[in-house]
């Protein structure tokens, strides 16, 4: 026998439910007269026929041509007044959802006036809180016939919004400042993220209420990670790893001195490669083009002291003995002296 419901309600929070449809299957079987109740941080959007009829909000409510006044003209005349007739009703959650996280799943990369190649890669992470604005709007876009629409069903769609929006305010905020600077203005990062996002968020029914950058700092990413981004030329590429390889002889039990790690991206990558960077202008220039002051770099000899070879490394004769006592660069000791092979030195290269 088809029942009939007399008064229809949720009682939920709904702390992570958007939207739920009651019944979360099939229609309701109402009729006039029926009660919809709606709690203080609720509204509901009825339906019937797939048709939004209208919004109710909190409060108990009759159904009845005044409240639903598209009704009669779907029905006809009720005859009586009491005729049942199916619907669909969604209770919508108009109560803020704070601290959803978002970050950055790869750097993103911006201009760094000024330092080492002139670009750096950034990191970040933060959180944002949203409300339902429009709660038919949102239904009749997102949810359909869903029984429930949670908020992991669309937290993915807003943050790939977010970090669209936060990229465009990076790359018009570096166009001015660089990456220092820009590290001390989240605040105004946040903000103007916000405005942009809003018309998308809107666009759905929903509404930013904050956007906040928890921490923005440069990318760790290794000289091989960038490579394959298609970040580093092959002589960039080979003093970076050369750095890496000190930094992981330091890292190494067996001890020895190394370079400070996180060289690989960011901030860092602009002073990390200032000099080597020097070195590849001159080297790809003539003696006329480079000017009179300019000097040619060497070519890589065949067999090295650690200090010639530490000149190549661009690191100090130190690190290179580190490695080689690490084990990691081989050398052939005369004396007391080290002498290292060009293939020694190339095959370190390449890990």
């Amino acid at each position: 026998m088809t029942r009939i419901f007399d008064v229809v309600e949720y009682p939920s929070e709904m702390a992570d439910e958007i939207v739920h449809r009651f019944p979360e299957t099939g229609v309701a079987d109402l009729r006039f007269g029926s009660q919809v109740i709606v709690r203080e941080s609720q509204n509901v959007v009825f339906f019937r026929d797939g048709r939004a009829l209208d919004v109710l909000g909190p409060g108990r409510h009759t159904i009845t041509t005044a409240n639903v006044p598209l009704l009669t003209n779907l029905l006809g005349q009720a005859f009586g007044g009491r005729t049942p007739f199916t619907a669909e009703v969604y209770y919508v959650s108009m109560r803020e959802f704070p601290d959803r996280k978002w970050g950055t799943p790869q750097p993103i990369i911006v201009r760094n006036p000024g330092v080492g190649l002139g670009i750096a890669l950034l990191q970040g992470f933060g959180t944002y809180s949203f409300q339902v604005k429009d709660p038919q709007q949102f239904v009749t876009q997102l949810v359909g016939a869903q029984g429930a629409y949670r908020t992991s069903d669309i937290e993915t769609r807003l943050r790939t919004m977010l970090l669209s929006k936060l990229q465009d305010v990076l790359g018009e905020t570096t166009a001015k400042s660089n990456v220092m600077e820009l590290i001390g203005l989240t605040e105004e990062l946040g903000a103007a993220v916000r405005a942009k996002s809003q018309d998308d968020f809107l666009a759905i029914g929903l509404l930013l209420k904050s956007f906040y950058i928890g921490n923005l700092k440069p990318s760790d990413k290794s000289a091989e990670e960038l490579r394959q981004m298609g970040m580093l030329d092959m002589q960039t590429y080979t003093q970076l790893q050369a750095a890496d390889a000190m930094r992981d002889a330091a890292q190494n039990p067996s001890g020895g001195a190394g370079l400070t790690a996180g060289i690989g991206a960011g901030m860092g990558i602009g002073n990390a490669l200032s000099g080597s960077l020097a070195g590849m202008t001159q080297a790809g220039q003539t003696p006329a083009a480079a000017g009179a002051g300019a000097a040619a770099v060497p070519a890589m000899p065949d067999v090295m002291t650690p200090s010639e070879a530490a000149t190549f490394l661009k690191v100090s004769e130190e690190d290179v003995l580190a490695a080689i006592t690490a084990g990691d660069l081989k050398a052939r000791k005369i004396g007391s002296a080290f002498r290292i092979s060009k293939e020694a030195l190339q095959d370190f290269l390449k890990g």
